[in-house]
């Protein structure tokens, strides 16, 4: 409700908001906390949300108003993202406020917000920009209820932005709950042709699983098959999933890769193996001609900084 005493109004017209720039506006209210209380300024930032229709000054407040993170500006910022305040005109200042919003919103970490924020996520005529934002906000308030949309978004075939998926997966490693493990590795074995266009989606899964994974036999399976993936993104992401996993096998596996046919994937087998079982995987490599002379070079200039802090 509006503290009867302070004229918003006149402080927005002293701000200059109709006739100054953004920043200069910006400026004068961020030295408003001289002059008022905590629950003054929230109530000041809500009108403000409210009242002005500049998206630069908009979102100039918005940053304002997360450090006080008012419960009452939380319901201001829904408001906007859900285009109950704003009419909709998709304009990039407009889509970029709303996705500050979303991520303004992450900050209060409230499970009441996830309707919204999942409405706007599943939204596919709303623009993918804000659709990113939602999907990270929900996997920055680490609610474990979303984790089924979320994993419904990343398997949804009908989705044409890989982005979204992406998005969606990243989220999911946010949340850290282990009941995402199993659906994302059906995803990952399911035959969709998506995979072989869009191979970073298959890099972010195998990222979130190796996050997700303490010791599980059915993500240790697809580790394994993304070893020899077409991507060596793919490849490397396994590798790195592999090294930080309590799998016995994992340095024969990773091992594997030390012959692999990228150069990029051959170091960072090296350098995961090197972290598990230290330098006498860099003497291996340096001795016996079976490996690669780029792989050997890495293998001494490792060798050397070892030394360097030997010494």
């Amino acid at each position: 409700m509006e503290n009867e005493s302070i004229n918003f109004s006149e402080v927005l017209k002293d701000c200059g908001v109709d006739v100054d720039p953004p920043s200069v506006v910006l400026k004068r209210f961020s030295g408003l906390d001289e002059f008022y209380s905590a629950e003054e300024l929230s109530e000041l930032y809500n009108y403000a949300l409210l009242n002005i229709k500049n998206y630069e000054l908009l979102s100039g407040i918005v940053k304002l108003a997360d450090f006080h993170k008012s419960d009452s500006t939380l319901a201001v910022l829904v408001d906007i993202l859900l285009l109950r305040t704003i009419k909709r005109d998709d304009s990039d200042e407009q889509i970029n406020l709303r996705a500050l919003c979303a991520k303004a919103i992450s900050n209060y970490k409230s499970p009441s917000t996830m309707g919204a924020l999942l409405y706007c996520l599943n939204n596919k005529d709303d623009n993918y920009k804000i659709r990113l934002a939602c999907a990270d906000a929900l996997g920055r308030i680490g609610d474990r209820y979303a984790v089924a949309p979320l994993i419904d978004v990343v398997k949804d075939e009908d989705e044409k932005s890989v982005y979204v998926k992406e998005s969606a997966a990243f989220a999911l490693g946010l949340i850290g709950d282990s009941s995402a493990i199993d659906p994302l590795v059906a995803i990952m074995e399911a035959k969709q042709g998506i995979w072989d266009k869009f191979s970073f989606l298959k890099e972010k899964i195998i990222e979130v699983l190796g996050k997700l994974n303490i010791n599980n036999k059915n993500v240790l399976r697809v580790l394994k098959l993304s070893l020899s993936d077409s991507s060596p993104l793919v490849r490397i992401n396994s590798i790195e999933a592999l090294m930080n996993s309590e799998y016995d096998e994992a340095p024969e596996l990773i091992r594997t890769a030390l012959k692999d046919e990228n150069e990029d994937v051959q170091r960072n087998a090296l350098i995961a193996l090197y972290n598990m079982i230290g330098r006498d995987i860099l003497d291996e490599v340096i001795s016996l001609p079976s490996y690669s002379e780029f792989l050997k070079n890495e293998a001494k200039n490792i060798l050397e900084e070892y030394e360097s802090e030997e010494e």
